[in-house]
């Protein structure tokens, strides 16, 4: 059995609720830059081919069905004046920095005409950003999350979705992280308490078909 099934779980019964998907979902592809899937990169994954496979599956399910496909990357001005304590505490995020060499802020998979790339300088796709105005004028109530890592930026994402009102729907196959535990830990976590986790094929099933007019669980 899967330690990130609703129940029974390692949380027990108290933590058993879905979330599930609302009328109109959109992709959301967190931090899948060259810093982590090159293998000489600054924060390289020692696995991160699974995962681009499955974010580039539901990116192109997504654009074949008309739904809103959004990327989120990692950037700081020179200097790093706008880094914060997250750079104090992590000094190699300043291989984002605007004057930094190696372009390790560049998307793996390109994103597509009109595809908002949301900025941001902390761990949440939310906080200090344009992510959750852009997700309302579109439309969209749900969101099919996958990226890196999944202990970092997509869980602190899909918290703050919830907390923004919209549906955390992580993929499991689409996320990576640093070992097997860590992700699947966090996947658990996420999964009792602030999001749903779900599998590739179900995702690209729901992306492929109608918009629902009603929460499905």
């Amino acid at each position: 059995m899967s330690i990130a099934e609703p129940a029974p779980g390692p949380h027990g019964a108290a933590f058993s609720g879905r979330v599930g998907w609302g009328r109109r979902p959109a992709v959301l592809v967190i931090d899948l830059v060259r810093a982590y899937t090159e293998p000489d990169g600054p924060f390289a994954l020692p696995e991160p081919g699974p995962a681009v496979a499955a974010c580039a599956a539901l990116v192109q399910a997504a654009r074949a069905a008309g739904r809103p496909v959004l990327w989120t990357a990692v950037r700081y001005g020179p200097g790093l004046a706008d880094g914060g304590l997250f750079v104090r505490k992590v000094p190699a995020l300043a291989a984002f920095a605007a004057d930094a060499e190696g372009d390790w802020g560049a998307l793996t998979l390109p994103a597509g005409p009109g595809e908002p790339v949301v900025v941001k300088q902390y761990a949440s796709g939310f906080f200090g950003t344009v992510l959750a105005p852009t997700l309302a004028t579109l439309g969209v109530d749900t969101l099919v999350i996958g990226g890196v890592s999944t202990s970092g930026c997509v869980r602190a994402t899909a918290m703050d979705a919830l907390n923004s009102g919209f549906r955390p729907q992580v993929v499991r196959q689409a996320c990576a992280d640093r070992t097997a535990a860590v992700h699947d830990g966090n996947l658990a976590d996420l999964d009792a308490k602030y999001a749903d986790v779900t599998e590739l094929d179900d995702a690209l099933a729901r992306l492929r078909g109608p918009d629902t007019e009603r929460s499905r669980p």
